[in-house]
């Protein structure tokens, strides 16, 4: 587990523990929710949100992956680098660089 999880693993610790796979993925689904308002709000017309509530939800969302990363007991450090190679292997040709 990274520092970070590790971090995660001792709060919940204190709160009793985690709750159940689907109660977890339920979290995952409400932040993401909370998480696409925010970008709404930010990219607007009336630009009613900011830069911090969009951190704000982003760590959230994090937590939330967190919790059922460490119930797993899988390291979302190594998951995640994981994941940025198969985009690059995968991938490296489908995006196209905005700059010229």
């Amino acid at each position: 587990m990274n520092e970070v999880q590790l971090k995660v693993d001792e709060l919940v610790s204190r709160f009793g523990g985690y709750w159940t796979p689907f109660e977890m993925l339920a979290a995952v689904v409400e932040e993401l929710g909370e998480l696409a308002d925010v970008l709404l709000r930010l990219e607007g017309p009336k630009g009613s949100a900011s830069q911090k509530e969009l951190e704000m939800e982003l760590g959230d969302v994090m937590f939330a992956l967190a919790c059922i990363a460490n119930s797993y007991d899988i390291d979302l450090i190594k998951a995640l680098e994981a994941s940025i190679e198969k985009y690059k292997s995968r991938d490296g040709n489908r995006w196209k660089s905005s700059v010229t």
